[in-house]
């Protein structure tokens, strides 16, 4: 342990530095990075340590998935690999910023329920009413506050995956339309719509 001196006097203190790491083998659950110049939130959802068995020991990689929005409408994740923590995320990080999509939120919520599917993942969004907050866990969480949701209902309905559970939160979040949107595909006029109900 690394010590370090408080003083240049003989009666000077000698503390220790505090350790670092523990027990957590490498893992980080949804730590926020502040915006950078481009107005983009980052969330780390998951990193992951594999360990390679050669000759002379273990030879340690890591992986990370991050999550980025602009909280306006705009998300996307990205998955990056590297023998250290921080180029993982970095090669993450700018993955995710290519793969940002545009979805449609309505007053802080999302227009309707849906459900989002990718390989084992599968997830429930249901719209919730102002003030309800974000009831969702792990990724989904992660990718709704990304967007700029701020109520809204979720749940995991299949695997728990954080790659997938990601990918399915996304895929749902892009089928997501506007009724301005459906009606305009269907032909109809909206003072007509909202004389009808």
């Amino acid at each position: 342990m690394p010590l370090a001196k408080a003083g240049s006097n003989s009666n000077s203190i000698i503390m220790a530095e505090p350790r670092q790491g523990g027990g957590n083998r490498g893992r980080r659950d949804r730590q926020e990075k502040p915006k950078d110049d481009s107005g983009l939130t980052e969330k780390v959802v998951f990193i992951n340590r594999c360990a390679k068995v050669v000759k002379g020991g273990r030879r340690f990689s890591f992986s990370a998935l991050i999550v980025t929005g602009d909280k306006l409408g705009k998300v996307g994740c990205g998955f990056g690999k590297a023998n250290e923590v921080s180029e993982a995320i970095r090669k993450a990080s700018e993955s995710a910023k290519k793969a940002m999509v545009k979805i449609a939120v309505r007053e802080n919520t999302i227009p309707h329920e849906v459900i989002g599917e990718h390989g084992g993942g599968r997830v429930l969004l249901r719209p919730a009413s102002p003030g309800t907050g974000v009831i969702a866990g792990g990724g989904v969480r992660a990718v709704v506050e990304a967007a700029g949701i701020r109520d809204v209902l979720a749940k995991s309905l299949g695997s728990s995956n954080h790659a997938n559970v990601v990918k399915a939160t996304i895929g749902a979040l892009q089928q997501l339309r506007l009724r301005e949107e459906i009606f305009k595909t269907r032909g109809i006029a909206i003072k007509h719509a909202a004389a009808q109900q």
